[in-house]
């Protein structure tokens, strides 16, 4: 299943996606939102007042659900604002040998304000002071039952509500030369486009056999694949509840392929006006164009 959030900045609807990818259901008669309650919900099969994936699949079909047009209709994140972001960073060995960083012992973790998050086509802006704005595409897991000290990579899978596209966006300057942690220069007003969807965990087959590839104004400038992560998705799924809680809605980002401006010695940073365009196999394609804040 895909879920989408349809609508204006703060008054999404939530939605299934339909076969066609032009239309939607309507599940505003289901659910509030998109969020940490309707996925635990989901994957406890309808526990509660909830109702169960294949319930809504079924009412779908059944042709008992509203149908929402998509042409015109603003998409916004696929879940609503997030209880927190992780981060994982260096987690791809291209990605560290063109930063000249050692591959890690352990995965890179930091935090990046929730309310980064922003829609899939969303306006992204260079922050007042930015002279080094960068793009990374990233594979997003959306967490959907509470995961705390899990006993082995192989529990991940029962927590994993689903997959999305992200695009962890960052100031290097604010990042790297400021002082302190890296958090500033990741938190940014914007700094976290999600979507177009959110895709059900059961409908990705394999999340290290995913392609993922990000250009700048038609240019290519990343074409990895999530098989080249040092630490894979269970793997941090499993390494990040042995420190903190993950909670329902919670999201992971798992990292970035070679490719971002900070490696390309010869690439300038964004600017206003340019463009940046996302897709990773199976979970949809995003497009930003850049503004100033």
């Amino acid at each position: 299943m895909r879920f989408l959030r349809i609508g204006p900045s703060g008054a999404e609807r939530p939605a299934l996606l339909g076969s066609d990818e032009t239309t939607a259901y309507d599940l505003s008669g289901l659910t509030g939102d998109i969020d940490g309650a309707f996925l635990a919900r989901l994957l406890d099969e309808g526990a509660g007042e909830g109702r169960s994936a294949a319930e809504i699949a079924a009412l779908a079909e059944r042709g008992e659900l509203p149908v929402i047009d998509l042409a015109g209709q603003r998409l916004g994140a696929p879940l609503a604002r997030p209880g927190k972001v992780v981060c994982i960073g260096l987690n791809y060995r291209d990605h560290a040998a063109e930063t000249g960083a050692e591959i890690p012992a352990e995965p890179v973790v930091f935090m990046k304000a929730s309310n980064t998050v922003v829609g899939p086509y969303d306006e992204v802006l260079v922050p007042r002071g930015s002279s080094k704005t960068d793009y990374e595409v990233e594979l997003a897991i959306v967490i959907g039952r509470t995961a705390r000290y899990l006993e082995s990579p192989a529990d991940a899978d029962a927590v994993i509500a689903g997959y999305a596209i992200s695009n962890d966006v960052s100031e290097r300057e604010f990042q790297l030369e400021r002082g302190g942690t890296w958090d500033k220069g990741k938190s940014c007003e914007t700094f976290n486009p999600l979507g177009p969807w959110l895709v059900t965990a059961d409908e990705v087959e394999d999340p290290q056999r995913l392609g993922l590839r990000l250009g700048v104004n038609g240019e290519s400038r990343q074409d990895g694949s999530t098989a080249d992560m040092i630490f894979g998705v269970r793997h941090v799924v499993w390494y990040l509840s042995q420190f903190l809680v993950l909670e329902p809605g919670d999201v992971i980002n798992t990292g970035t392929p070679a490719g971002v401006a900070m490696g390309r010695k010869d690439t300038a940073y964004l600017q206003p006006g340019d463009v940046m365009e996302l897709e990773i196999d199976g979970l949809g394609r995003q497009r930003q164009v850049l503004g100033k804040a």
